[in-house]
């Protein structure tokens, strides 16, 4: 454990400490978040705050490659971690373009397709799914299915990332939850295999704590879709290397389905994205318009439209996603009906919270907003 706290802690220190390097390099070179209409933020704000993640990102593998417990992922010519850096090259470098320049909706998709294409070539691929038993992929399905996974969490965190420190906030807790049943699989139970899953968990969610500092409201910077996409990268590349790459059949013990839990946790974890993305593609598709065409009507959007200032919007959805992936984690440790037991009284929490925001807005933002006049 203490090898891997190291490493989470060289993530959030790089990231926190780069991010005003991103920042001045952001206003110099002009990609700044101009406001929009749909926009909620009221001034103009730097992006390209991935790429302080991505610095962090960066220290904590070159932290790792030198601790003897990661020897198992730089092993055999270190080829996932190149695969890995890979992806993640592409990802930024197209991130850092649609910030300063725009990219239409194809392209960037096209290059998201070439960041997955790039890392289930070199190795980082769906082998298996915990289907019937075991199911084994034949190479070109499981190129497909994974290319397909990267660009389902790279949108939905993208798409989820509208209000000041939501995706970070969400990645940094879906991360934590991840790296819980990771590092059981593979410091207690002794799977090797899961050791690169609980490595970039980690580093995701030190990466996370470090930019929300500057992240949370008022935001001194956004991550922009260089941030977003490379989150959704990261949190792909460890449900690909845990749930496609780890035995099921091979899982003992736990008390629901043991088998199921690495395919049930990835799922649990990206719960409130996928959920958003979902509701998204529906509601455009229905209007006739284009799934990527942006809208006002996000989840986080009607939490802002019942009341709740942002900083409260922003901790309903960081509890939501707390409450459903640490039931799944849970089911690993406690028996079923308990764990139902802590997601039914979570959600009922969550409604209550949702359904009073008057109640539930701190004072600050209160007295803040019969200040300016405005809703914090």
């Amino acid at each position: 454990m203490r090898e891997y706290l190291l490493c989470l802690l060289a993530a959030a220190a790089v990231t926190y400490l780069t991010v005003p390097v991103a920042r001045v390099i952001a206003q110099r070179w002009g990609a700044m978040a101009e406001v929009r209409d749909r926009d909620v933020h009221d001034r103009p704000t730097p992006r390209l705050g991935g790429l302080a993640m991505c610095a962090g990102l960066l220290a904590g593998l070159l932290l790792a490659s030198k601790l003897p417990l990661m020897g198992t992922v730089f092993a055999d010519g270190a080829r996932v971690p190149i695969a890995l850096l890979s992806g993640v090259a592409v990802i930024v470098a197209l991130g850092v373009i649609d910030d300063r320049w725009g990219l239409a909706a194809p392209t960037k998709l096209a290059g998201q397709v070439l960041a997955a294409s790039v890392m289930a070539l070199q190795g980082i691929t769906m082998i298996w799914l915990p289907i019937g038993g075991t199911l084994v992929l034949d190479p070109v399905t499981s190129v497909l299915l994974t290319v397909l996974v990267v660009l389902v969490c790279i949108n939905a965190i993208n798409m989820v990332d509208g209000l000041d420190g939501l995706a970070a906030g969400i990645v940094g807790v879906a991360a934590i939850a991840f790296f819980a049943y990771s590092y059981l699989l593979s410091v207690e139970v002794g799977f090797e295999r899961a050791t690169m899953a609980t490595l970039v968990s980690v580093l995701l969610a030190g990466m996370c704590l470090g930019f929300l500092p500057h992240n949370v409201y008022p935001a001194k910077i956004f991550m922009g879709d260089t941030g977003s996409m490379l989150l959704g990268l990261l949190l792909a590349a460890s449900i690909i290397t845990l749930s496609g790459q780890v035995d099921p059949s091979a899982i003992e013990g736990g008390t629901l389905l043991p088998a199921l839990l690495p395919i049930l946790l990835p799922v649990a974890v990206m719960a409130v994205p996928l959920l958003d993305l979902g509701l998204a593609v529906l509601r455009r598709t229905r209007r006739g318009r284009s799934p990527f065409a942006p809208d006002k009507q996000h989840m986080h959007h009607r939490l802002l439209e019942v009341g709740h200032s942002q900083r409260r919007a922003v901790l309903l959805m960081y509890a939501l996603t707390a409450v459903i992936a640490g039931t799944a984690v849970a089911l690993a440790f406690v028996p079923v009906a308990y764990g139902l037991l802590i997601l039914a009284l979570g959600l009922a929490g969550l409604v209550y919270a949702t359904l009073r925001p008057r109640w539930a807005t701190p004072r600050t933002d209160i007295i803040r907003s019969s200040r300016t006049g405005t809703e914090a």
